[in-house]
């Protein structure tokens, strides 16, 4: 199947649906058929067949937001976290009282977490929540793709806290700024976000160093490949994907560099059924890269309205949601195969 080209790049322009969100897109994700869209003005926007909903979610803003593909979390200004599921009403799922939601994460069978400061919250599917406080202020939330174990980065390293056990945390340590975490699918591996321009892993088994650095800018976003081999990462002027194949990691292999252009890389979001990933850029520009060989197809061209801050797929691989700092987004709909 013949696909058009624009500025040299096969191209899926065509197949984009603007949306005008008009805020700073935190996240982006798909519940059900509608695209929704978690917005730094407090509102969630809905976007699909039947035209576009918000709903008034948090006063004083959405300041952060997940989403496994059957729910979005959010945090906001207000100390309140709330879960959306398509049509229906939030629910309220938690809070921090006298103080702002840092981060969240979702987890297995209905699993939410949240921090505030240094206190950080655990609720499983039964609605039963448990606290923990962190030896600094927790900055990223994620858990574990097995068991109820939950990940938190703080200054210092990561600490690995089993809400349901009454034990001490597992820390591991690495000086410097945490600010974001993420399993490996396969659990084996844990990687950080830092402040600095650089990421850190362990491996979870014995606590052995990974370090991955050499960026030109901060890494703000990361995300693991639908084999769990690779983690794209953003934050150069390509998206360089770190191999896990190998029991030790990316440890004296070379990444990949992939989607080079002139503007950073700002966001990543792999596809969930190919070896394939979406690289969001500084300039607006979003391509669709195959981790293979790398080759290239142009979503959105370099535009107005700011980097991309927010790329989701859905569950099936077929649309691409995104959004931009200065409230621009969209839905790319790929051709079938």
């Amino acid at each position: 199947m013949s696909m058009p080209t624009t500025d040299g790049y096969p191209s899926l322009v065509d197949r984009t649906s603007p949306i005008e969100a008009g805020a700073y897109v935190i996240a982006a994700t798909f519940l059900g058929a509608e695209a929704a869209f978690a917005l730094a003005d407090g509102d969630v926007l809905f976007s699909g067949d039947g035209g576009e909903r918000r709903v008034t979610a948090h006063d004083g803003g959405v300041l952060v937001a997940a989403s496994d593909g059957k729910s979005l979390v959010t945090g906001g200004d207000d100390g309140r976290v709330l879960r959306f599921k398509g049509s229906e009403p939030p629910e309220p799922v938690g809070e921090a009282k006298g103080g702002w939601i840092d981060a969240v994460a979702i987890g297995p069978d209905g699993a939410v977490a949240w921090s505030s400061g240094k206190k950080v919250f655990a609720r499983d599917g039964k609605g039963v929540v448990k606290s923990f406080e962190a030896p600094s202020t927790a900055r990223g939330l994620a858990f574990a793709p097995k068991g109820y174990q939950l990940g938190v980065a703080r200054y210092g390293g990561v600490s690995l806290w089993f809400p349901r056990i009454e034990s001490t945390a597992k820390e591991l340590p690495w000086k410097g700024s945490h600010i974001g975490v993420s399993f490996a699918p396969d659990g084996r591996f844990v990687v950080t976000t830092m402040q600095e321009s650089a990421l850190h892993g362990w491996r979870v088994a014995d606590g052995a160093h990974m370090r991955m650095s050499g960026y030109p800018g901060k890494v703000r976003s990361i995300d693991w490949s639908n084999d769990g081999k690779w983690l794209a990462t953003a934050g150069a002027d390509a998206a360089i994907f770190w191999p896990f194949q190998a029991k030790d990691g990316p440890m004296g292999k070379a990444p990949k560099e992939l989607g080079v252009r002139p503007a950073r890389v700002s966001h990543v979001a792999c596809h969930p059924k190919a070896s394939a990933a979406a690289l969001g850029y500084e300039d607006g520009c979003i391509l669709i890269v195959r981790i293979s060989d790398g080759a290239e197809i142009l979503a959105r061209p370099a535009s107005p309205g700011g980097q991309v801050t927010a790329l989701a797929w859905d569950a099936l691989g077929a649309r691409l949601a995104f959004g931009t700092e200065e409230g621009r987004g969209g839905v790319v709909a790929l051709p079938d195969a």
